[in-house]
């Protein structure tokens, strides 16, 4: 049997207009992903479904971002990276495509299904693909620019998404996101090199890594606080408009101000987990359930809400960067493989974060929903609160000197 080369050319020389080109289609997979949030009233007005059917619009594209996630680097091992960044890349737009023609659910959905594809693999490929493109020194700048393109994603879709689809209807907001998909594709196809196949992740590595200490407590932790994440924000529009009774302009700004309050729960994170990782990581999703409830009961109050909306985007950027961080702690040897799994949870969560959230909007509107969300994070906190104290004595025992850090 041919033993597959696993050589890889270091690089001299960083490629930034690449790192740019990788950020940027990262940004437009993630902004896709969400846009029906910010537009299910008027999707499934127009398609004649219930918003909690609509909800599922999320749900299918997270599911087949979780298959692909896990798939796609063993099943593409033999293709240059170039050449399946750039297919990801055609898989977006034309997934934009179908669903802003789709004249029916079902066909909006097999939309649905290509952006997961694409999403699931791109995404696991994009932290791999950095190392790729920059020298050894130069790959957390390189990533961190990445990964802050899912920040600033969050900024932009849901607010565009929401003012768009008011004055040029959700439609033309998909044909836009497809524009932004040319964009992104031409950009890597100008600067992407050629990057022959190194060292794939088997699915054999995945099981492997599930055993290492923790790690299925985190996986857990952090399922969970994403299926409380997919409940809160799928139907935070559907919550503004009936308990908070906010019309298109001020929904738009509350949501431009989740984006905002995101960004800068990013950038704060690195302090916090730089003070103390495992107390953040327990303390962010307890914020998080205890603003969402804070919200059903006084959702009502516009500014009032308007500020929890904030807090809780700010408390959840922590998190954001807090799982990853806490994964290349953790398991620093088996990086590609951790993540793979990390995505595929992440995607699971947002699955079932929407699902279960549309039928609970379905039984009981979207205060039921919140108070689940609440249930959600809360029972992260408390996962990561229980194997966190494990961990954190077992760092201890290995490096006192860094008492104050785990602590």
């Amino acid at each position: 049997m041919k033993e597959e080369n696993n050589t890889v050319t270091p690089i001299l020389k960083p490629l930034w207009s690449a790192v740019l080109a990788v950020a940027l289609a990262v940004a437009g997979l993630i902004t896709s992903e969400f846009l029906p949030v910010s537009m299910l009233t008027p999707m499934a007005r127009d398609l004649r479904i219930t918003e909690g059917v609509a909800g599922q619009a999320i749900s299918i594209t997270a599911i087949m971002g979780m298959v692909a996630s896990l798939l796609v680097p063993s099943f593409t091992k033999q293709i240059n990276r170039r050449w399946v960044l750039l297919a990801f890349g055609l898989l977006q737009i034309l997934s934009n495509l179908v669903v802003a023609y789709s004249p029916n659910f079902a066909l909006l959905l097999t939309g649905r299904v290509l952006l997961g594809i694409g999403l699931g693999g791109f995404w696991s490929m994009a932290a791999a693909t950095a190392t790729r493109l920059v020298p050894k020194e130069l790959i957390p700048k390189a990533l961190s620019i990445i990964f802050g393109a899912v920040s600033v994603a969050t900024v932009v879709a849901a607010p565009m998404g929401s003012y768009l689809g008011e004055h040029i209807g959700w439609r033309n907001v998909f044909l836009i996101a497809a524009a932004l998909g040319v964009i992104a594709f031409i950009a890597q196809a100008v600067s992407l090199p050629s990057m022959p196949t190194g060292k794939a992740a088997k699915l054999g590595d995945l099981l492997k890594v599930l055993k290492r200490p923790y790690i299925k407590a985190g996986m857990w932790a952090t399922m969970f606080v994403f299926i409380g994440y997919a409940t809160f924000f799928t139907y935070l529009r559907p919550f503004l408009e009936v308990v908070s009774g906010v019309n298109a302009n001020t929904l738009s700004t509350i949501l431009l101000g989740f984006g905002i309050a995101n960004l800068m729960g990013t950038s704060l994170a690195r302090y916090l987990l730089e003070w103390n990782i495992f107390r953040s990581l327990t303390i962010a999703p307890l914020l998080m359930g205890i603003i969402v409830t804070g919200l059903v009961f006084a959702g009502q109050i516009t500014m009032l809400a308007s500020i929890l909306v904030a807090a809780w985007g700010m408390v959840f950027g922590v998190v954001q960067v807090g799982w990853t961080d806490w994964l290349t702690r953790t398991i620093p040897d088996e990086l590609e493989s951790g993540g793979g799994i990390q995505i595929a949870v992440i995607q699971l969560g947002i699955t079932a974060g929407a699902a279960v959230g549309g039928f609970i909007f379905d039984l009981a509107g979207t205060k039921g929903v919140f108070l689940s969300s609440s249930i959600f994070t809360l029972f992260a906190a408390l996962i990561a609160m229980m194997a966190f104290r494990k961990q954190a004595r077992r760092s201890l025992q290995r490096s006192p000197e860094n008492m104050s850090v785990v602590l």
